[in-house]
């Protein structure tokens, strides 16, 4: 039976309805996004790795992973926010952050969002019904290691979908002021764009999380992550694993 890693979930609850409703099939579609950013950004696509493999994990994050929220913002026009790393090249991602000792998720959510990208003006849609987790790499694993005191080994993260209902000049990446800032550039993406420039090892867990929100996607992407899924249990995946590319 194929070993475990990477990312952690229930297929099955990815596609069933979520505990806060999001939005209906009918009104909340994305449109088919142009290949460019919205923004004139020239970006390099990153290579894709080997498929992460993956388990499940439902009331509680697995044991050994530091719990983290990540954050889906979209805006009217139902694009994600994403913005590049600058301690990573032409990575770039969606906001995340740890979770305080005793703090609530959705608090923690809103929080890093503003602490990262000066957005308060947001409206809280949907959470992921289950912890999304990833390993991270080795050499990630030992900087952090150093860097925050602990030894983890990947994080375990509960996504929040988000409406931007502001302005874009409340963007504003220097953040809240509090913490150093993380990102350089940011732009409204497409679901596809937003993966192609993750690092790898993130890759999963944005699926995952998008297919949680799945009624706000367009029906090719929601197509395509549901195929990789069938053709890799085909593959030689266990009835209970399957990864994605």
């Amino acid at each position: 039976m194929a070993t475990c890693r990477s990312i952690f979930y229930y297929p099955s609850l990815l596609l069933r309805p979520l505990q806060h409703p999001v939005l209906s099939a009918s009104t909340s579609c994305f449109p088919n996004y142009p290949s460019e950013l919205s923004k004139s950004t020239k970006l390099p696509l990153l290579r894709r790795s080997p498929r992460p493999r993956c388990t499940s994990s439902m009331e509680s994050p697995p044991e050994g992973y530091r719990k983290n929220v990540g954050i889906c913002l979209i805006n009217p026009s139902k694009k994600i926010f994403g913005a590049s790393r600058l301690d990573i090249p032409d990575a770039w991602q969606m906001p995340q952050g740890g979770i305080d000792e005793s703090e609530d998720p959705k608090v923690a959510a809103i929080r890093e969002l503003k602490e990262e990208t000066g957005v308060s003006s947001a409206e809280v849609l949907a959470e992921t019904p289950s912890w999304l987790a990833y390993d991270f790499p080795p050499e990630v694993r030992e900087k952090l290691k150093h860097q925050w005191g602990s030894d983890w080994k990947g994080q375990a993260q509960k996504w929040f979908l988000l409406k931007f209902t502001g302005n874009e000049e409340e963007i504003n990446l220097l953040g809240d002021g509090k913490e150093k800032p993380e990102f350089g550039e940011w732009s409204w993406m497409s679901p596809e764009q937003i993966i192609d420039r993750a690092v790898d090892f993130k890759k999963p867990v944005y699926k995952g999380s998008f297919g949680s929100f799945c009624p706000l996607f367009p029906m090719n992407f929601m197509f395509k992550y549901q195929l990789n899924h069938l053709l890799d249990r085909l593959s030689g995946c266990s009835k209970d694993v399957g990864h994605l590319s």
